[in-house]
């Protein structure tokens, strides 16, 4: 999933300084599960918005609104009928929602409540960890099922830098080494041999690398 966290109450009021009619958006999918834009999200931000604007005396009009999802045209369209009564749009979805909402209302200002992270997953209740960083040519395969581009600081192919020590990373002591991981978990699988083969020179043109990605399914296309 999508991992984000809610930007600062100070810098979200900074934004919002000239406008007096706020929608505020959330999104039911990754960043709900990340607790950074539900509608619950929603709901403590709109409240903490209106408190800080009474306390300065300052008029706001928000409404809250939770879409199921903001990448995709068919919800952000239910927001049609009423997106003209306010004057920006505060999104806290998730980088690609916000781009995308803008994209829909193109008259509209349309401000990030949130920081997009990573791609990761839930280690438990309120702890999430980067697992995958969307490189585009995915070798999964032949590293036991371990992401040496999101796991290794580096992003090394074939095997640990000189600077990791007793399983740890040279760029923090407290990060597991991304390729002891891999060692470790191709040992777990028996096997080991996969480790002396060579992984070839990545094409990052499959990244972020080449410019902005695009994926066409023709059979699902109307």
């Amino acid at each position: 999933m999508i991992v984000a966290n809610r930007k600062s109450l100070e810098e979200i009021l900074n934004m919002l300084k000239p406008y007096k009619k706020v929608l505020l958006l959330g999104c039911n999918e990754c960043v709900t599960v990340c607790a950074a834009g539900g509608e619950r999200e929603v709901g403590v931000l709109a409240s903490e918005l209106k408190l800080s604007r009474a306390k300065d005396g300052q008029e706001i009009e928000i409404k809250e609104q939770t879409l199921e999802r903001q990448c995709d045209h068919e919800y952000i369209d239910q927001v049609r009928p009423f997106v003209g009564d306010y004057e920006v749009i505060l999104s806290i979805a998730c980088g690609a929602g916000i781009q995308y909402v803008g994209e829909k209302y193109r008259t509209k200002i349309v401000l990030p409540g949130v920081n997009t992270t990573f791609l990761g997953v839930t280690l438990e209740q309120g702890v999430w960890s980067e697992r995958c960083q969307g490189c585009g040519e995915c070798v999964l395969h032949m590293t036991g099922g371990v992401c040496p581009i999101a796991r290794c600081a580096k992003s090394l192919l074939n095997g640990p830098c000189g600077g990791s020590s007793n399983g740890k990373c040279e760029v923090d002591k407290d990060l597991d080494c991304g390729w002891q991981l891999i060692i470790d978990r191709l040992k777990e699988l028996n096997q080991l041999d996969r480790y002396e083969e060579i992984i070839p020179v990545k094409d990052w043109t499959t990244s972020r690398d080449g410019g902005p990605r695009k994926r066409l399914r023709e059979d699902l296309r109307l």
